[in-house]
């Protein structure tokens, strides 16, 4: 049975901006989606690893009933600094919350580990979020680039055996149409483990054998031939971090809901995922304005189905840096 699902530009989702800031000579970056009417938003953190800010106020029984902007950062913990850009643009602006005096924009982040594979003392700044956030709220509308850009720029996987044998990740961008129904995901892949395509099983990144080969080996094998030596390299440096935006109609509980469901394409497309050194966490933003309600089942699945293709294409579009392979490095 063909699929009604309609692959879309993530520009026709037009509640929502979406802007970039890269820094590819120390290999870090941020990426920035802005809802300037504000959204309804939830979040699922499900990797031991996290760095983020303002997880708590997307909790339903928390009063704050929209947020403006989702950052997602380079640079590790240090990288939460973008978000502080990010807000200051926003106010700037009058994009934010009214308190009287003023707005304070609302703005949600989770940043990746990169620290290790370019410039460890390159970080997404206060300066780096103003930049994005220009950029998403000024430029021409364009499909948002993939690859090794924005958050992920240093975004690597496979590295249980170190970075010598990791390979390149990246930051994708899919958006999926079902009638009135838009659905869009971006995620900065940087996972622990191999990114495999759920509709082949054909791996796209991982693992190598060896430093100087080009053969990517099952990671999950790997850990389980090596039982009683295995050690991780990389202790809790990486972490595969998204946003999904739709234009649902969702309360914060169901935005929560939709993120939890949303999680099945980490296990789709990350073999292993939500490991201990992971910080997975996905955002949802919803601007309510689709003209007719869905169900929210259905929607968490649409919203799956983009996020595994958006953890897929950031790998395929992703170009080696730093010395690691990517995807269209190898011999298809």
């Amino acid at each position: 049975m063909p699929s009604r699902l309609t692959p879309i530009p993530t520009t026709e989702l037009t509640d929502f901006r979406f802007g970039h800031w890269t820094d590819r000579a120390g290999a870090t970056g941020c990426t920035v989606i802005v809802a300037p009417a504000g959204a309804a938003a939830g979040v699922d953190v499900r990797g031991g690893a996290p760095a983020s800010r303002e997880t708590d106020l997307l909790r339903p029984e928390n009063t704050v009933d929209a947020i403006h902007a989702v950052c997602l950062s380079g640079g590790s913990a240090f990288g939460l600094e973008a978000a502080s850009g990010v807000a200051r643009e926003l106010e700037a602006r009058g994009i934010g919350l009214d308190v009287g005096p003023t707005v304070v924009p609302i703005v949600c982040s989770s940043c990746l580990f990169d620290l290790a594979f370019g410039d460890a003392h390159a970080r997404p700044g206060v300066e780096a979020g103003i930049a994005a956030t220009r950029t998403a709220l000024d430029e021409e509308s364009a499909p948002l680039a993939e690859g090794t850009v924005g958050a992920g720029t240093g975004a690597t996987v496979g590295k249980l055996t170190g970075a010598e044998t990791a390979m390149k990740g990246g930051l994708g961008a899919r958006a999926l149409a079902l009638g009135g129904l838009k659905v869009a995901a971006i995620s900065a892949v940087n996972a622990c483990g191999n990114v495999v395509d759920p509709a082949t099983g054909a791996v796209i990144a991982g693992m190598r054998s060896e430093p100087d080969a080009y053969t990517i080996v099952s990671m999950e094998d790997a850990m389980i031939a090596s039982a009683d030596t295995m050690a991780m390299p990389l202790d809790r440096t990486n972490t595969t971090i998204s946003c999904i935006v739709t234009n649902a109609r969702l309360t914060k509980a169901q935005a929560t809901k939709v993120a939890q469901m949303a999680a099945d394409a980490y296990a789709h497309t990350i073999r292993p995922t939500h490991t201990t050194n992971d910080g997975d966490t996905i955002y949802v933003m919803a601007s309510g304005t689709a003209e007719s309600d869905y169900p929210l089942d259905l929607v968490g699945l649409v919203a799956t189905r983009a996020l595994e293709a958006a953890i897929c294409e950031g790998c395929r579009a992703a170009d080696g840096i730093c010395g690691l392979p990517a995807y269209r490095d190898l011999a298809h």
